[in-house]
């Protein structure tokens, strides 16, 4: 096997390891390894996805590691592993495979095969090789994702990854600016290392009225992972469920699988910071003081210097998202039982939503909104939001008041022909806004229904 890595005392050579590769002896070794058929091997269905692993002594412990395990495991210690064996794990290992087409949904690396390369950048490119067979079909990678939806009225955090392959310094920092809504929001003094990048984001709030708008991202330093970014904004307070009859029927309902949505409960960032690192080093100037024909001495008119540098740090971040969501009878069903209703009665629904995070406030925002959806519309359809109750980290929501309500409670009343047994909500949390995206969570809780609302009623003559 030729050397895939290359050191201080060896260069590799791409072609080679390549050829190597797709060589049927290699591919045989596969086969015979994986009890994989050769020939069903390299019929076209297979793909074989390379990854070069690195053997390594770190903080006293003998490890063995690929690129990508390499950049997650550094991104736990805040940059430390970088920081002692940068050489291996951010610029021989990463750069030793990479893809030139796209495949398997990993991108081309379109970067510079030399110097050292971000966290970042390994995760989503770096340190991996995939051989194809037959003129499989390539499988590129989804288009970069520059647009967003918002909710009217809310806080939110639009953020891009600024990038730099040179180290940004204190001495002359980067600033990034976004244009939103005619309003100009910069942020000044980043600064992050040769190789490296950071999120950058700004904290603002969207307008009152649905609309899509598009934002402007500039930079004075580095590559931005977006220049542009189209932000839908939609209000959620239009499909409210339609006044329910003591009339109404659906003799055909089913009851619906309860639909499971991508819940994003934790998110992690950091910002980089610098601090000169001094090295004094003495330059020597030296000159002849004669005294005679045949004496002198000599005179160091030398100074000191500081030839110090740049030493930087990473401060890590990350906040959590949790929540609890409780349903209860109206409180004017004249029958109350705490865990079952009959049909036709209102429910009361309760939601609370917990940010937990070491970041200043300026990073992240609370829940802001609470949509719950029902079963007998499918969760789909129409839905019914929460208003705030308290605002903040540890926020709290409450159904907003029904129309058809003759008290104007804060209900959902469920529908006369609902059949007996599990009545089951589902209510996502939304909008806990952090530069790592939108923090989300859908919760689902249940109520007993037993009856209906006429077996409360009864109707006769006067005497």
């Amino acid at each position: 096997m030729p050397r895939i890595i290359s050191s201080s005392g060896t260069v590799t050579d791409i072609e080679v390891i390549k050829k190597y590769f797709t060589s049927e002896g290699a591919v045989k070794m596969v086969a015979n390894d994986t009890g994989i058929d050769f020939d069903s091997l390299t019929n076209g269905n297979y793909k074989l996805l390379l990854e070069p692993i690195a053997y390594l002594t770190f903080q006293g412990v003998f490890m063995s590691m690929t690129a990508h395990e390499a950049a997650l495991y550094d991104q736990v210690l805040s940059g430390g592993l970088r920081s002692k064996m940068v050489s291996l794990t951010h610029q021989n290992l990463p750069l030793s495979m990479f893809l030139e087409t796209p495949d398997l949904d990993f991108p081309a690396w379109s970067g510079s095969r030399r110097g050292r390369v971000s966290n970042d950048q390994i995760i989503s490119s770096l340190g991996l090789g995939i051989v194809r067979f037959n003129g499989a079909p390539t499988t590129p990678p989804p288009p970069v994702q520059t647009s967003v939806q918002y909710r009217t009225n809310t806080d939110v955090i639009t953020s891009v990854r600024l990038s730099t392959s040179t180290a940004i310094t204190p001495e002359s920092p980067a600033s990034v600016s976004f244009h939103i809504l005619g309003s100009r929001y910069t942020v000044s003094n980043i600064v992050i290392p040769e190789g490296d990048s950071q999120l950058v984001w700004v904290k603002w709030r969207t307008p009152s009225q649905p609309q899509t708008l598009s934002i402007q991202v500039n930079s004075s330093k580095g590559s931005l992972s977006a220049s542009s970014i189209t932000a839908s904004i939609v209000d959620l307070n239009q499909n409210t469920p339609p006044d329910p009859k003591a009339t109404d029927r659906n003799d055909s309902f089913r009851q619906p699988s309860i639909p499971s949505y991508a819940d994003k409960t934790s998110a992690s960032w950091g910002i980089w910071s610098a601090h000169w690192h001094e090295y004094w080093v003495w330059i020597p100037k030296w000159r002849w003081i004669s005294t005679g024909p045949d004496s002198g001495y000599w005179v160091d008119n030398g100074h000191w210097v500081d030839q110090g540098w740049w030493e930087y740090t990473w401060t890590g971040y990350r906040a959590s998202l949790s929540a609890t969501q409780s349903i209860s009878p109206d409180a004017k069903s004249p029958t109350t039982v705490s865990d079952r209703i009959k049909s036709g009665y209102g429910i009361e629904m309760d939601v609370s939503a917990d940010v937990s995070s070491n970041a200043p406030s300026s990073h992240l925002t609370g829940a802001q909104n609470a949509v719950s959806y029902f079963p007998e519309f499918n969760y789909r359809t129409y839905w019914r939001l929460h208003d705030l109750k308290t605002s903040g980290l540890n926020a709290d929501f409450w159904l907003k008041t029904n129309d058809f309500s003759t008290y104007q409670s804060r209900v959902h009343f469920t529908p006369i022909w609902y059949p007996d047994g599990s009545y089951t909500p589902i209510t996502h949390v939304l909008d806990a806004w952090t530069p790592d995206g939108m923090l989300t969570l859908q919760l689902q809780s249940s109520i007993t229904i037993s009856d209906n609302l006429f077996s409360d009623w009864h109707i006769a003559p006067l005497k």
